[in-house]
Order: C-alpha cells, then structure tokens, then sequence
C-alpha cells in the first residue's frame, strides 16, 4: 500500500535528543550505567537496607516482557495476513520457493537444538536455580495434531497459543489471498479495502511495538544493575557460553547455506560469499533484513548474476517468510533456559519447540525485533518461565545483528537454488 507522503520533509521534523542515539548504542550506555550501579550497590554483596530498591530495578524488565506478551500474537496474526494478502507468489515457482523455505528453517532450528545439546551452554556458570518445574510431556504426534486445532476463533490470542494462532492466519490468508486472485482474474478487486485494513492494522501494531522496543535499554539497564548487585557478574559466564554456542550454530547454518549453494546451483560459494558482502554488512549493521532487501536483490544481480526472476523470489518474496537465523536462535534460547534452570525438554517439548518456532518465523521478516516477540510464544508453548528473556535481552542486540546476516544469506541461498545448475547468457 503507498504511505502518503509528508507535508513536511524530512530534514524539517526534528527528533528528542535521545531518539537520534542508535538503539545499540543507548543499550551499551545502559550496560555500562547498570554495571556501575550493582558495583555500587553490592556486586554480589548488597547492603540489606538495598533490598527493596535493587528488587525494584526490575520492574522496566517485567512491564517491557508484559507488554511484549500481550502484542506477540496479534502482531503475529496481522503479519502472516499481510504478507499473504501483499507478496505476490508465482505458481510453479512459489511450490519450490516454500519448500525451500520450510527446509532451510527446518534444518536451521536442527542444527541450533543439536548445538545446545552438545554445548549445553546454560551449565556454564551459574545464571540461576531451579525455580520452577516444566511439566513432562511424551511424543505424541496425533495429540499435537488434535492441539492445531482451537475451540474458539479468539482462545488462542488468549491463550497465547502460537500453533493455533498460526493456522487460523494461515487458513484466513490463504483464503482471502485465493478470493483476491479469483477478483482480479475478473478484472475487479472488491477484497482491496480488507488488504488496506490490514495493512494499516499492521502498521498499527509495529507502531505500539516500537515504543515498547524504545523502553529496552531501561529494561537492560534494570536487569543488569539487579543481577550484578545481587549475584556479582558469575550469571555472566552463562551468557558468554550462550553467545558462543548461539555463533558456532550459525556459522553451521552458514556452512550448510554454501553447501547447498555448491551442490543445487551454477554459482560458486567464494563468488556468493564475496558478492554478498554488501547485503551482509548491511544486514548486521541496520539489524534489519527488510533495509537489507534492494541491497541483496542488487547485489544478487549484478555482483553474482543470478537472474531477475530468481532474484527477486528469493530475496523480494522469501524474505516475507524467511527467518531461519530467528529461528534457530528461538530454538537455541528455549533448550538454553531449560538448562538454566535445571530442567530437561524430551524429545516431545523439543518437538513442540521445532514446531512453534517454525510457525512464528511465519511472516515475522517484516517485524522489528522479531526475535525478542516470538520468543514469548516459544517459551510459552513448552511452560519455559519468560522472565528470563529480560535476561537474553542483554546480549540480543547483539545476536539479533548476527542472526539477520544469516536470514539475507538464507534469502540468497533460496534465489541461488531457484536460478538452477545452468547460468543464463
């Protein structure tokens, strides 16, 4: 939908002082100032006559994931309709695409699940005790079928039930994309003010989303100062072992990305890599794979040859649906904070994990902070306690640059197989 345009230009709208500092670097300023207060508060040690005011310092943390709970599923919903209702997917090609999609996650979320299992990053250290228990669940697929399938339209934004939530959008999308293409097929399209109305939902939405993300420094400021005066900087030995097994995963993935890319296509993996640096470096200082998208569209084209139509399916259509650097990374914080706090995921809640984190990638490209959204719907889906996001939320602005890299070399990877084992003249 066009945005209409500003009777102001830009250079003319002036901003707070505080809103024209880059996100990471206000959630740096952050870390330090709370490093300093729980040294001055105690650093492992604090003062009893501190107790009330450290305990308080968590309140941004928990207002920051409160509000993050209650916009994940409709942000969700309105995100897989948007995206059904406005990316145009070609028949033939669009099969293959989503295949190719639904593999790269699929291995994605394998390979950060078989990471932390071999690494098991959250024994190193001591970030927690055991505070609560999960509740055991056996494998039982026709149970998980049975589950897909919710007792009431709106029970599952309720319920924050993700799977749920996912095939209702799903079933709408397909729907009413069907319906649309059906209108245009007869020179009309009665279905446009229902695309408008979502799409300015959407809009709506992101919006309430990014105050709630502008409030994340104060969250990271609160948490850190909390952990450091109560427990000293012990918890942060775990974290640094989240971040290695987090970057030895997709760096996995990375090397799965170029193998498929030497056996499915004509395109040499040191000629990817080497053309793809732009996207790349755009992707992980912008974190954000939507800025990244005419970059990697560009530069598939020109750098690496690939053609218009494989270009644009991959890097234009796939990146409305391709998450799998989020994915993974959703995958890897569940089984993390399982180990945290002494609790063991079977293979049946493992399942679950694959299975939700697959459904939330759904549409969630679009989505600024994608990662930290979803991530609610996914410890919620195995029972995981969610106030312990507030603690990942100090080393994600960092992850999250990271994981886009690897969701544009995904996008990229799809257009690759897409252009075939034959280069066009």
């Amino acid at each position: 939908m066009n945005q209409p345009e500003s009777n102001h230009p830009p250079e003319t709208e002036t901003r707070p002082w505080w809103r024209r500092i880059p996100l990471t670097l206000q959630i740096v300023i952050a870390l330090v100032l709370a490093v300093i207060l729980g040294i001055a508060l105690g650093a492992g040690n604090p003062n009893p006559s501190n107790a009330a005011l450290i305990n308080n310092l968590a309140i941004p943390a928990e207002l920051v994931l409160k509000a993050l709970r209650a916009l994940a599923t409709p942000l969700i919903l309105v995100a897989v309709l948007h995206t059904f209702m406005t990316t145009n997917i070609p028949g033939t090609a669009g099969r293959r695409l989503a295949v190719l999609l639904l593999t790269n996650t699929t291995v994605a979320i394998i390979i950060g699940l078989l990471v932390a299992n071999i690494l098991r990053p959250g024994t190193w250290g001591d970030l927690a005790k055991p505070q609560k228990t999960i509740t055991g669940q056996s494998l039982d697929p026709w149970g998980l079928v049975k589950d897909a399938v919710p007792e009431a339209i709106l029970k599952p934004l309720v319920d924050n039930n993700v799977i749920q939530l996912i095939v209702i959008a799903l079933c709408f999308g397909i729907v009413l994309r069907g319906l649309k293409s059906e209108q245009i097929a007869q020179g009309k399209n009665s279905y446009q003010p229902v695309e408008d109305a979502i799409a300015v939902l959407f809009e709506a939405v992101i919006r309430i989303l990014n105050w709630v993300i502008a409030l994340v420094p104060f969250a990271v400021f609160g948490i850190v100062a909390k952990t450091v005066a109560e427990r000293g900087f012990a918890p942060f030995q775990s974290l640094a072992a989240f971040i290695i097994a987090v970057l030895v995963a997709l760096v996995l993935q990375a090397a799965y990305y170029l193998s498929r890319v030497k056996i499915g296509s004509w395109v040499n993996p040191v000629k990817f890599l080497a053309g793809g640096t732009d996207a790349f470096l755009t992707a992980f200082s912008t974190s954000s794979s939507t800025v990244a998208m005419p970059i990697t569209f560009e530069v598939l084209q020109t750098k690496i040859g690939l053609r218009e139509s494989s270009a644009s399916l991959g890097a234009l259509v796939g990146a409305n649906f391709n998450n799998d650097g989020t994915a993974l990374y959703e995958a890897m914080s569940a089984l993390y904070i399982s180990q945290v706090i002494g609790q063991h995921l079977n293979l049946g809640q493992q399942l679950i994990v694959v299975l939700t984190s697959i459904f939330a990638s759904v549409g969630a490209a679009g989505i600024p902070n994608a990662g930290l959204v979803t991530m609610t719907l996914v410890f919620t889906s195995v029972n995981l306690p969610t106030e312990y996001i507030a603690l990942l939320v100090t080393v994600d602005w960092f992850l999250d640059r990271c994981r886009t890299a690897i969701n544009v070399m995904g996008d990229m990877t799809v257009s690759a197989l897409l252009d075939g084992k034959k280069p066009h003249l």
